[in-house]
């Protein structure tokens, strides 16, 4: 059995994405993992695609866009508090923050994230704002 667990969002990041946005982690189980995300205000992320996981992003705070692709199906959706949504493993995606405020989410990532070269760069739908 595994040992609950508690712990508050931090006020540092803990790391850089490989899109280009903070991270704070946050906790796992066997199955699954969760981070908080932020970008930025008028900040754009890099276009990434995930090689195992899975993730579900539910926005907290902010007011951007999030674009993604599954081969010939593409969309860009309005993204602010209150919005949840699917990043499915091998989709390529792309968000993007407006106003003064910064964008930031609560994912889960289904497996927990494996480290680094999970992530891939691909083509982006916008140029990304430079680290």
């Amino acid at each position: 059995m595994t040992d609950f667990s508690t712990k508050r969002l931090s006020v540092a990041r803990d790391a850089v994405a490989p899109d280009g946005s903070d991270v704070r982690v946050l906790l796992q189980l066997k199955g699954g993992g969760m981070a908080h995300f932020e970008l930025g205000p008028g900040q754009t992320s890099r276009a990434v695609a995930h090689r195992t996981v899975e993730e579900i992003w539910f926005f907290l705070s902010g007011r951007g866009e999030m674009w993604r692709k599954q081969g010939a199906r593409e969309e860009v959706v309005p993204v602010e508090p209150g919005v949840c949504l699917t990043i499915p493993c091998g989709t390529h995606f792309q968000f993007r923050a407006f106003g003064y405020e910064p964008l930031a989410a609560v994912g889960v990532t289904i497996p927990p994230w494996p480290g680094d070269g999970e992530a891939y760069e691909v083509v982006g739908t916008w140029d990304a704002t430079p680290s």
